[in-house]
């Protein structure tokens, strides 16, 4: 019986030192986030703005009060200038701005073409009547 509770207390050790040594790793892995978009999704847009030097817009808050945009990290309102030109224009998906140069327009989702949503036609409405070809007997005569 002595000779078990040996073993038993030597397998516990080991066991101990085993979770010691291994479990330190385990509980240092970097858990990726499954909600965060992959790598590089919309970096391409960024890039090439900053790449050009040229300004991006980042967000854009309309409310009751006034119409505010985020350009190159730059809060700017509606009517206010941003560097040399002056913002006339915001909308849900784009600012447009004023300078000396023309105009420029600035889109939120740039590589995205928005198409307007066509309504559909109410449930209760009547298709237009189709034209039917005349019914048939079995055997192939018009009836």
């Amino acid at each position: 019986m002595a000779g078990r509770m040996k073993r038993a207390s030597a397998f516990g050790a080991l066991a101990a030192a085993a979770l010691l040594l291994f479990g330190a790793d385990a509980g240092a892995q970097i858990l990726n986030d499954p909600t965060r978009p992959p790598a590089g999704i919309d970096a391409p847009e960024a890039a090439e703005g900053a790449a050009a030097g040229g300004p991006v817009l980042q967000s854009v808050k309309i409310s009751r009060t006034g119409r505010t945009a985020i350009i190159s990290g730059e809060t700017v309102e509606l009517g206010a200038k941003y560097r040399e030109s002056r913002v006339i224009g915001i909308t849900e998906n784009e600012v447009v701005l004023r300078s000396a140069n023309g105009t420029e327009t600035l889109r939120m989702y740039p590589a995205v073409e928005m198409k307007p949503v066509v309504a559909a036609a109410p449930a209760g409405a009547k298709r237009a009547a189709q034209k039917r070809s005349p019914a048939t007997n079995t055997r192939g005569k018009q009836e």
